[in-house]
């Protein structure tokens, strides 16, 4: 783009009748750890995806002090030595992440609820200022079970005042997306006003049957915010079930000291009715999410992967199918399951609505992320039965609320992926296609783009995208990767070191 007088290229793209579009940036992605087995990031560049931005509650830093459960080994502490592991071995997409917020909290805390002594606040801001001149774009949260759940609203505005000093934003899955999700889109609104930053809220949705149809008043009440000018937006992902683990089904305090501690409590036979009655109908006055009286039942799960190799055949399968072939009571088995499976099971949940998630989508400043990972359709990464956003997320958006049902207009689907997200996270050098920017483009044809991946069959490829570039290098050409990792780390604009 612009003077190429005397200019000659080594390649040319046929792009009669493909959309050329500034490559998608998305803005909630988990791939933290997979890039690491897998640099291409083959389901995510497939889908036209050209820069992924990673954190939530927990983040690849810091690593250390009082955590105890580490998911994941790391060869690193800190941010710098993250983004130097990835691009010692090269990844085929850019890369920015927020520092969670609960990395900060276990971090200084523990794996326990509070409070803080104000010592300790004051160390998580200086974490948070370390992750900010390390190229942190902000911090991020996720409040909906712990350790988020243990984090109170003044911890998490103290934590963005340090962000604040950097220009940081502050990303954030809310507190509960079912009943009393206005209040916790309020405290959102609330820390955004308090600490000076910018607001996102991770995938808008209203988790909650008995709250099906609200999401207008919810919109409203962002719009409100926004009137008044505080700088808020959100994000969704296009199906109507999310992800998280059957441990959130499990109330925050028996979650205190970590998975052994918990793994302890659901066998401890005094403790067994308490459970039994905070799980079948949640804590009263407590704002704490309890995704089974949200999800209205064990049909609405979908088990994905399970670590217990004698468990590896209920992948992919409901959990009331699971509950039958177990012949146990319903707890007895979910009890089983965390136990034998190290105290994580990752599940889907169908818990929000298909109309709502429309209304959000078609919302000028809710933008779209897929809340998923980088996966592949064979090797490591090809194992259990994932959520097929991690496939599908941006296909779907374009070939089914675009082309087949007009929720969207392409043009403003593009936006919501491109240059809505980049100006989100304050990177102004990409989401557009503009002389003197980043060559990120995604080449796609407006007839066949769609998502093939299923919640019974995830590990499918989606179709459409032709051919994708990363900072001027072709990753993608005809659907076919070039194994090509010309990604590079999308700092914040605090970054120092």
């Amino acid at each position: 783009m612009g003077r190429l007088t005397g200019s000659t290229a080594r390649t040319v793209i046929e792009a009669r009748g493909l959309v050329v579009s500034p490559g998608f940036i998305d803005i909630h992605n988990h791939s933290d750890y997979t890039l690491l087995t897998d640099g291409n990031a083959e389901s995510m560049v497939r889908q036209g995806v050209t820069s992924m931005i990673l954190g939530e509650g927990g983040s690849a830093a810091p690593v250390g002090g009082k955590q105890q459960d580490k998911e994941y080994p790391a060869d690193w502490h800190d941010f710098s030595g993250y983004f130097a592991q990835l691009l010692k071995g090269g990844i085929s997409t850019n890369v920015g992440t927020y520092v969670g917020s609960s990395q900060v909290w276990t971090y200084i805390h523990g794996d326990q609820a509070g409070p803080p002594a104000a010592a300790e606040v004051a160390q998580m801001q200086d974490l948070v200022r370390d992750a900010m001149r390390q190229g942190a774009l902000g911090v991020a949260s996720s409040l909906s079970g712990p350790p988020g759940s243990w984090i109170d609203t003044d911890s998490l505005i103290a934590m963005c005042r340090a962000a604040s000093e950097f220009g940081g934003i502050y990303s954030t899955h809310i507190r509960t997306e079912g009943q009393g999700v206005f209040e916790s889109v309020a405290e959102a609104i609330k820390i955004g006003r308090e600490s000076g930053v910018p607001v996102d809220i991770i995938h808008l949705k209203l988790a909650d049957r008995k709250l099906w149809g609200q999401m207008p008043e919810l919109i409203a009440s962002i719009a409100e915010a926004r009137a008044t000018g505080v700088e808020v937006t959100a994000n969704v992902y296009p199906y109507r079930a999310g992800q998280n683990d059957l441990a959130t089904i499990i109330p925050p305090w028996a979650h205190e000291g970590g998975s052994a501690a918990l793994i302890r409590r659901l066998g401890d036979a005094s403790l067994r009715s308490r459970l039994e009655s905070e799980i079948e109908h949640g804590i009263p006055g407590s704002s704490w999410y309890d995704h089974y009286t949200a999800t209205g039942g064990w049909d609405g799960m979908l088990l994905v992967s399970l670590s217990n190799p004698a468990y590896k055949k209920y992948e992919g399968r409901r959990m009331n199918e699971v509950i039958q072939d177990m012949h146990v009571e319903p707890l007895d088995a979910l009890f089983r399951l965390l136990k034998e499976n190290g105290g994580t099971v990752p599940t889907i949940y169908f818990h929000h609505d298909e109309k709502d998630m429309r209304y959000a989508l078609q919302q000028p400043f809710v933008s779209i992320g897929s809340d998923g990972l980088a996966f592949k359709t064979e090797g490591p990464l090809s194992v259990g039965n994932p959520h097929p956003r991690s496939y599908g997320t941006f296909p779907r958006v374009l070939g089914r609320y675009v082309r087949d049902e007009h929720v969207l207009s392409m043009e403003e689907a593009i936006r919501k992926m491109t240059s809505a997200n980049a100006t989100k996270i304050h990177v102004f050098d990409r989401g557009l296609l503009r002389p003197g920017l980043w060559a990120d483009v995604t080449v796609f044809n407006p007839a066949t783009i769609i998502d093939n991946a299923t919640y019974m069959k995830p590990h499918q490829y989606a179709s459409g995208v032709e051919y994708v570039l990363v900072n001027g290098k072709i990753v993608l050409a005809r659907g076919k990767h070039s194994r090509a990792r010309p990604g590079l780390i999308l700092y914040g604009s605090g970054r120092t070191q």
